[in-house]
């Protein structure tokens, strides 16, 4: 371990928001811990920046093209040594404050990632890939980029060797499976156009095999078994829904 000396570095908690007012208030106060703590704002017409000003928080009007845009238009507005990502829906522990304060202060590593909680239709899931889902969310700031071109799932490039953190994120998913199945749909467009825009080619045959390959993945590899009728519902819809993006791509519906 090597632990910076000095001056402490300075940290900002970068929220991206877009009609979130429910959720906005909570998110920012588990952030406080942070020096800064900023809403990018995407055209909300809901009261979420008035909200978000209320608990505390900046607030940056940010045109949205694609998350990965967004993410890089928070690296370079941020003046901070590190930025930690978190969305709207999730919310900070108390023990992940603490210890997002003591790894900035490492000097030998570039960007941390953090498992989370996932709240979907009223339980907490164990398996499916919904956990330990770490996502790579703390970045030194300026050894940080996305790929503008990854519309949606998008993933830090960092320059520089990562860590993993203990102290979990808890992300409020979905209350509903109208919610589940309403993002999921926007989420497979946009997958599908990436896939597009990258030159993938479709082929009939993938109309069976990606679904089933996703089944699987989820169900058995992933461990979806362990949610129990919770974690077979979840698989199957996530099959149709990787069914759905080759049939988008094949037919170019994109």
């Amino acid at each position: 371990m090597s632990v910076a000396t000095g001056t402490p570095p300075t940290l900002a908690c970068a929220i991206l928001a877009r009609n979130v007012a429910v959720h906005i208030g909570d998110c920012v106060r588990s952030c406080r811990f942070a020096d800064r703590v900023v809403v990018f704002d995407t055209e909300s017409e809901d009261g979420t920046p008035e909200r978000a000003r209320q608990a505390g928080a900046e607030v940056v009007p940010t045109p949205f093209v694609n998350f990965s845009q967004a993410r890089n238009a928070a690296l370079a507005y941020l003046d901070t040594d590190w930025v930690f990502f978190v969305d709207a829906d999730e919310r900070v522990t108390p023990e992940l404050a603490t210890e997002v304060r003591a790894a900035i202060r490492r000097d030998d590593i570039a960007g941390w990632w953090v498992p989370r909680y996932n709240h979907i239709v009223g339980r907490v899931m164990r398996g499916g890939g919904w956990y330990p889902d770490h996502q790579l969310r703390l970045l030194r700031r300026r050894a940080a980029s996305y790929d503008p071109a990854r519309a949606v799932h998008e993933l830090a490039q960092v320059q520089g060797p990562t860590g993993y953190l203990q102290g979990h994120l808890i992300h409020y998913n979905y209350d509903t499976w109208a919610q589940f199945h309403a993002k999921q749909r926007r989420y497979t467009v946009l997958e599908a156009r990436t896939l597009a825009h990258e030159g993938v080619k479709a082929h009939p045959r993938h109309l069976i095999t990606r679904p089933l390959q996703a089944f699987w993945r989820r169900f058995v590899t992933w461990q979806g078994y362990r949610d129990g009728r919770h974690g077979l519902r979840l698989s199957l819809i996530m099959a149709w829904y990787e069914a759905l993006k080759y049939y988008w791509l094949l037919t170019g519906r994109v």
